[in-house]
């Protein structure tokens, strides 16, 4: 009778130390506000607590590769998730959880109604775009600016930031005239905020697919919990906190 009582405390203890553990979840800095009304969505739902860490998408793809302890990747593209996938980092191919949109924005009064005019004049400001190589927001703000055939006008004007956060740091700060950045910032900010954007024709930019993997780092402990925040991110319900936040959804 003893060792039943003593079995079932154990299995117990088990089970509430497993449900104790956070879903570790890395995420591109543009959706990391999303990601925070997601998961407290989610934790309303089932209790269950999810941690955010954030950052651009390359630096994070390369913690993962390096064995940083996270379960789910939401990176800004697809490409970092596939390549993810292709090494082997993964339980599931990419899947799209989210289509974002860029704006140019300002916090200073500059006139976004002719952007570009401004951009290739010699009177600009400088101009914040997040590092391409890393932040894929950064990428098609840079082929934005191919695109127009300003990007040699603007170029001696850029500033590279590590990640759309800090691309927003600067813009809201005003330590940039304009800068390039996700739609989703303008449903962040409080109404008091000085702020003016325009959405970039989607034309400009290739598709900014946002995919999702779920990490085999997973498997490790708490999966279950993992999974069910996983299959949350594709739910009617997630899809409409996406909506909310400027993003597409399938």
């Amino acid at each position: 009778m003893l060792k039943k009582l003593i079995l079932c405390t154990l299995i117990t203890l088990a089970g509430l130390s497993s449900f104790a553990q956070p879903v570790r979840v890395a995420v591109a800095a543009n959706a990391q506000f999303v990601l925070k009304k997601l998961a407290a969505d989610f934790k309303k739902k089932t209790g269950i607590t999810v941690e955010v860490i954030s950052g651009a998408s390359g630096k994070l793809a390369v913690q993962i590769k390096n064995g940083a302890p996270y379960a789910i990747f939401l990176s800004a593209d697809m490409n970092f998730a596939q390549g993810l996938y292709n090494e082997g980092f993964t339980l599931n191919k990419p899947k799209i959880y989210a289509l974002g949109s860029l704006i140019v924005c300002s916090s200073t009064g500059t006139d976004l109604k002719k952007w570009k005019s401004y951009v290739s004049s010699n009177s600009a400001g400088k101009i914040a775009i997040a590092n391409p190589r890393v932040a894929p927001y950064g990428k098609a703000a840079e082929e934005t600016l191919n695109y127009y055939k300003i990007y040699q006008q603007a170029a001696p004007r850029l500033v590279f930031a590590e990640s759309i956060s800090q691309v927003n740091t600067y813009v809201l700060q005003g330590a940039v005239s304009i800068g390039f950045t996700t739609q989703s910032l303008v449903y962040e900010l409080p109404s008091s905020q000085r702020f003016q954007w325009q959405k970039v024709e989607t034309s400009a930019y290739a598709p900014i697919e946002q995919g999702a993997v779920l990490l085999k780092y997973s498997k490790n402990r708490n999966y279950v919990n993992n999974k069910r925040f996983f299959d949350y991110l594709f739910s009617a319900a997630a899809k409409a906190i996406f909506r909310q936040f400027g993003y597409t959804t399938a």
